[in-house]
């Protein structure tokens, strides 16, 4: 079982809610995460942040460094969807109740499904921000073969939504994928991921490239769509591949791709600085994936005023609407077709780049999540309050 560190942050005043959030260190989730906790600390609210998946590198932690009203514990509990997670989720499971008695919390906010069926008396959200089942439909096709623990992962996960006081999704696509994989909630709702515009720079002058970010071995995300075809603008793919600390060999950050039909740069993972300098350079950036609950990449490069040309998939859609660009589904010819025009077009290309950009200050900001996060916990606390 893994040992939990923890960090404590000063409290400067008694705040009006405590919650207690889980989150992990190995995902998209840590960039959500980020926005969640500092928006709810800056509201007053306590916040007991619990990692899971692997001990992070300061520089993940480093936005905590001045956030007071944060309580941090580290862990290196397994998740659910890893093959050796069954018995982590027990450990974890346990610590979560301990803590939750030991602290008190008003609520838990919880972004592992399976935690909804926690055995306290506390209003439990639950996040959807994914699940195995749905990807591995969106990427082959079909469901996963049947297996003891297939079985286990979906009666856990079924268990933890029907179980949640609230089950929020990042989409409307994503709550119908969970309603049809697993069970309806008894209470669920559509919240929009968002982050913080003052994170990006939408001002800088443009360079004519085209700017990818994904996991490399995530067929989900299949940046390899750029490497199919030759294209009239340079090329760069950003691996999100987690970094390994002081490796004993030097690691190449930055690789040309060359194919008889394609030269792409690939880097490595970026800091938050270097990232946000990639997003601001490029005109456009391609959304690639093929599953996608939310897509928090691509609303980090509109707010960088980045054209958005996206996978022609449900989620998308719903996110973008006529703010970006489509390629016909999985298609890298339609892919490549698409950023020729855009290279050939440059009132097309600022046009569909003011449009992201305006969609992305309305309605993908941090501001507005913690806005409709905070409605939804006031309404769970009143009626538990008047239950008891």
């Amino acid at each position: 079982m893994a040992r939990p560190a923890r960090l404590w942050r000063e409290l400067p005043r008694e705040p009006l809610v405590h919650v207690l959030v889980t989150a992990d260190t190995l995902s998209g989730v840590w960039t959500y995460t980020r926005e969640l906790v500092t928006g709810l600390v800056s509201r007053g609210v306590r916040v007991t942040l619990v990692s899971l998946g692997e001990i992070p590198f300061p520089d993940q932690t480093s936005w905590m460094d001045n956030l007071h009203g944060l309580e941090y514990r580290p862990t290196a509990f397994r998740l659910d969807w890893m093959q050796e997670g069954e018995q982590d989720l027990k450990d974890s499971s346990a610590y979560l109740v301990a803590l939750t008695q030991e602290l008190k919390p008003d609520l838990l906010h919880l972004n592992h499904m399976c935690y909804g069926s926690l055995p306290v008396n506390v209003p439990r959200v639950v996040v959807a921000h994914g699940d195995l089942i749905s990807w591995w439909k969106a990427v082959h096709g079909h469901s996963p073969k049947e297996s003891r623990w297939l079985n286990w992962y979906r009666e856990a996960v079924t268990r933890g939504l029907a179980k949640a006081s609230a089950v929020v999704s990042p989409s409307r696509w994503m709550l119908e994928t969970i309603r049809s994989c697993y069970t309806r909630p008894r209470l669920d709702t559509v919240i929009y991921n968002g982050r913080n515009p003052i994170f990006f720079n939408p001002y800088v002058s443009k360079d004519d490239s085209v700017l990818a970010v994904g996991r490399l071995w995530d067929a989900g995300k299949q940046v390899s769509l750029l490497t199919q075809h030759t294209h009239p603008l340079p090329v760069c793919i950003v691996g999100t591949d987690a970094p390994v600390q002081s490796p004993r060999l030097p690691i190449r950050a930055d690789v040309k791709l060359n194919t008889d039909s394609a030269c792409v740069a690939l880097k490595g993972p970026q800091t938050e600085g270097q990232l946000r300098n990639l997003y601001s350079r490029a005109s456009v950036f391609a959304a690639t994936s093929r599953y996608e609950p939310f897509g928090m990449a691509a609303v980090e490069a509109a707010l960088s005023r980045c054209v958005i040309v996206a996978n022609d998939i449900p989620s998308y859609r719903e996110i973008w609407d006529d703010a970006a660009l489509y390629f016909h589904a999985n298609d890298a010819a339609s892919l490549a077709l698409t950023i020729r025009r855009l290279s050939e077009e440059p009132d097309l290309c600022r046009n569909y780049a003011t449009r992201a950009y305006q969609r992305a200050r309305e309605r993908f900001t941090a501001k507005r999540m913690i806005d409709e996060y905070l409605q939804l916990y006031t309404g769970l606390l009143e009626t538990q309050a008047a239950v008891a």
